[in-house]
């Protein structure tokens, strides 16, 4: 059994309207959603063994407050074939994890991640800001995922969890 944690990065600040899109932070709103999600995997008794996130900085970031709020510990990669990826790219990418791996958090961008969750599981899904959907296949090796293979266990955003998770 695999379990792949999709994140899409948290809210971003446009506060510097000359800032390259891969160098833009995140802005307050991002970097209270980012630590929630985080309190909300924890709780969730869902530690990843991998996370792979875009080395964008508002990925990077949402990663690390995601990760310190759950207290999670665990190898993080920077892979630069995701920021701005499509699903058939993130399938490269997962397609690619170790198989001691059961359960890995990929943070990354939309459209990308949106249409990666439909790819993987047939299912329509939205993913505004710091979401995470959750992706379980009945298989035990990445390299075997193929479209449709997963079934979507839960999408949880941030608007939701607002005032229910300390």
């Amino acid at each position: 059994m695999k379990t792949l944690l999709l994140m899409r990065h948290a809210k971003s600040s446009w506060a510097d309207p000359g800032q390259p899109d891969f160098e833009r932070p995140l802005n307050e709103r991002g970097q209270t959603a980012a630590p929630l999600m985080g309190r909300f995997l924890r709780r969730q008794s869902l530690q990843p063994d991998l996370v792979i996130s875009s080395p964008a900085e508002r990925a990077r970031q949402t990663a690390a407050l995601a990760l310190a709020a759950a207290e999670f510990t665990c190898e993080t990669h920077y892979d630069a074939r995701i920021y701005e990826a499509s699903a058939a790219r993130l399938l490269e990418v997962v397609r690619e994890i170790e198989e001691r791996v059961s359960t890995a958090l990929v943070v990354g961008h939309n459209p990308g991640m949106e249409d990666f969750v439909e790819l993987l599981t047939g299912a329509s899904a939205s993913l505004p800001t710091a979401a995470i959907a959750c992706v379980a296949f009945d298989l035990n090796q990445w390299q075997a995922i193929k479209p449709q293979m997963g079934r979507l266990a839960w999408l949880v955003k941030p608007k939701e969890l607002a005032g229910k998770i300390a």
